[in-house]
């Protein structure tokens, strides 16, 4: 790999001898400045030894220095450069591929992507979960749209969703978008799946995690009765007997690659899928956190009782070798024993989730892992598949495209699940294989093929026939590299920071804020190892030991800089500098806004570049205002000290794909570029001009429908709108 970093003092100069000018008339003379130039050898020599171990300390062997624009640092600056990169794919960026560019203004969020237009549990789990940590407006708000999608269709036992299903009360979906909802898995053998078992759980991790993160009183009011009620939807399922939890065909969480029970009568029934505990215990977990926050400890002991009890049941899908099985017949019968004559695979998705959640403690983390590193079958193109060898107990044909090995659902890949992964290795501190999964997906990214699922076995992309791909489990591993670093365990009272700082990196800086609440939180660690010193913003910080760092909400300040020492290494006397001051935009009729020439070249006729048939010309949709008037809207809320609004950063990521059209420009008139077939490059350059259209009309439906709102902020926020629009 190429890698580009600035080095601040790899070389030293060198250091030469001073002359003397040496007498020979005296022999006393000569030897007394023979002794004088002995003496100021010996002296330079000790001082280029300081010199070059005060160097070493700073620069061990081997280190560079890294100045990225998300990252900084020192040591192994390919990895750096890969955090940094990794950070680039969720701002918009001239050469890569950005989250934004999967923004639908049909519900002012996120999108699955332009051949998948709805919001899924199953593809939104890793990624999203990964990345909330460092979302910030306008993604906290387009995330929570995506989300809503299912909690406006929450089963209530009495609305029928898509094929006539009524999803009991409690049940979130598959997948929905503001007209339709699909309470089970809508692939495959439909008529004997499950409700959405694991998608529930999964849905309730999400939502909590974003409401504990936020901590916003009226949005924690407004969710928390509709998350009790999907736990109570889960409970349902379980067998007091042995505190499993019981789920028929795809009612697992990638479905629907679990087929449930095959009786021998030839009918399909539940069995006790290890999945669904898993992920129940992981919303439980921070189900409760939410209970405590709100101040229901009545609420908050249920729910640990009834997560202490999911536990128990864990020893019953769990092999001697330490890791989880798949599933279990109320016969007996295990599915995902490794070696085992029937049912003999190793199934990954319930294994490394258990990792990543910490369901798993230490002990067995490492048990797991060990199974997993010692199956390379399970990971050939350095990314992870659904199981190894193929699944002998789905209810399909194997032998069909779909269902065969190493194409879907039966050993695909997968990028939701290997960002949970990615965090197992980073919780492990198997950092070279957190690196190989970034640079495996970056590979797609360079390409403008962030596809999902990844077929061959991770190699290729599930829809190679369209110019370009864009499905947003792709973010996953990006996002896990980056929550990865420092985990983020958040709790009703405190975050907890679990510093995973890969080895050869001297010291980090990670330069945008980390939400807790209202506060923003930026990190940087010096050295490696063990935690030995915390400072926040110059002070000492006491709370901490030699795994983690503990953040008490009450006593972290409204912006902390957090500089954490590690193997006794040395903090700065200085922080870094994390100004978030934001440049105004020009004013309208600045050359700035002026994109013409870019959008003439992804509309102009081209025969096999319009996608449409014949080489018709082919226009962007329609803009509802000059993109002028959302910076001058941008700059007008900064002058009234709304810059962090919704709406201003809303604003600002729309002109912000206006640099980026330059920047692409003219990288590619230098040829510093990665220029694509003809087909796709003109899909991936008009996808620049498209996703900043959408962001912009999204965002005047929005502010125009605040009028006589009542709501003191968006009235504020409008009457701004409106005179911006007259001026």
């Amino acid at each position: 790999m190429n890698v580009e970093c600035k080095s601040k003092s790899d070389r030293i100069a060198p250091v030469g001898r001073i002359p003397h000018n040496v007498s020979y008339g005296c022999q006393g003379t000569y030897l007394s400045e023979r002794l004088e130039e002995s003496f100021m050898r010996s002296l330079y020599a000790f001082v280029i030894l300081l010199f070059l171990a005060a160097l070493a300390h700073a620069h061990p062997a081997g280190a560079q220095a890294f100045e990225g624009r998300y990252f900084s640092g020192e040591g192994d600056a390919e990895y750096l450069q890969l955090l940094d990169t990794a950070a680039r794919l969720f701002h918009p960026d001239p050469e890569y591929q950005n989250i934004s560019m999967l923004y639908t203004p049909v519900w002012n969020g996120f999108v699955e992507g332009p051949t998948w237009g709805a919001w899924w549990i199953q593809n939104s789990y890793g990624p999203t979960y990964c990345s909330l940590p460092f979302f910030v407006e306008p993604y906290t708000t387009f995330v929570q749209n995506a989300q809503d999608l299912w909690f406006s269709h929450i089963g209530d036992g009495k609305t029928v969703g898509e094929k006539g299903w009524v999803g009991p009360d409690g049940c979130l979906c598959d997948a929905a978008a503001p007209t339709l909802v699909y309470y089970k898995q809508g692939d495959g053998r439909i008529d004997i799946h499950d409700w959405g078992m694991e998608f529930t759980a999964a849905g309730v991790v999400m939502q909590s995690e974003l409401l504990l993160i936020s901590r916003d009183p009226d949005a924690i009011r407004h969710y928390l009765p509709l998350l009790e009620r999907s736990a109570n939807f889960i409970e349902t399922r379980r067998d007091p007997s042995n505190n499993l939890f019981l789920a028929g065909a795809a009612g697992n969480l990638l479905a629907p690659s679990y087929a449930g029970w095959h009786k021998p009568d030839g009918t399909y029934d539940k069995a006790y899928l290890t999945g669904l505990s898993v992920t129940y215990i992981a919303a439980l977990d921070r189900l409760i956190e939410l209970e405590k926050l709100a101040g229901n400890t009545d609420k908050a002991a249920l729910y640990t009782e009834r997560r202490e009890l999911a536990k128990q049941g864990l020893p019953l899908l769990t092999t001697e070798e330490g890791y989880f099985i798949k599933s279990m017949d109320p016969d007996g019968t295990k599915h995902g024993v490794y070696g085992s004559e029937k049912h003999g695979y190793f199934d990954a998705v319930c294994n490394h989730d258990a990792i990543a959640f910490r369901v798993a403690d230490d002990a067995q983390a490492r048990r797991i892992y060990e199974k997993i590193a010692s199956l390379p079958g399970l990971r050939p193109h350095g990314v992870i598949i659904t199981n190894y060898p193929g699944l002998d107990d789905t209810y399909a044909n194997t032998e069909e495209w779909l269902w065969s090995f190493g194409t879907w659902v039966n050993g695909g890949h997968w990028t939701t699940c290997e960002a949970r992964m990615v965090l197992g290795y980073y919780r492990l501190g198997q950092y070279d294989d957190a690196r190989r999964s970034m640079e495996h997906i970056l590979g797609f990214a360079r390409q403008f093929r962030m596809d999902n699922p990844l077929v061959e076995f991770g190699a290729q992309p599930y829809q190679p026939k369209e110019p370009i791909n864009c499905v947003y489990d792709n973010w996953g591993t990006p996002a896990a590299m980056i929550r990865g670093l420092f985990e983020y365990l958040y709790r009703a009272d405190a975050l907890t920071l679990l510093p995973h700082i890969p080895a050869g990196i001297t010291r980090l800086e990670q330069r945008f804020p980390i939400r807790f609440g209202t506060k923003r939180l930026f990190l940087s660690t010096h050295g490696n190892g063990p935690v030995t010193a915390v400072r926040v913003n110059n002070e000492p910080w006491e709370w901490f030991d030699g795994e983690s760092i503990t953040l008490p909400y009450d006593r972290v300040p409204q912006l902390a800089v957090i500089q954490i020492a590690l193997g006794g290494a040395a903090l700065p006397e200085q922080a870094m500098n994390v100004e978030e001051q934001q440049e105004p935009f020009p004013e309208a009729g600045d050359s700035f806004w002026d994109i013409s020439s870019f959008i003439a070249a992804t509309t102009e006729t081209s025969s096999g570049c319009s996608g449409e048939e014949g080489g018709k010309q082919t226009h962007l949709p329609v803009l509802q205002v000059p993109f002028a008037q959302l910076g001058m809207f941008y700059n007008r809320l900064a002058e009234a000290g709304l810059a962090s609004c919704y709406e201003a950063r809303h604003a600002r990521l729309a002109c912000a794909y206006m640099n980026a059209i330059h920047t692409r420009a003219k990288m590619k008139s230098e040829d510093k570029i990665n220029m694509l077939p003809e087909v796709s490059q003109y899909a991936a350059d008009r996808s620049y001009v498209e996703t900043a259209v959408k962001l912009a009309d999204g965002l005047v439906q929005t502010v125009t429908a605040y009028e006589g709102s009542g709501d003191p902020h968006k009235e504020k926020v409008f009457a701004i709108w409106k005179n911006v629009g007259k001026s």
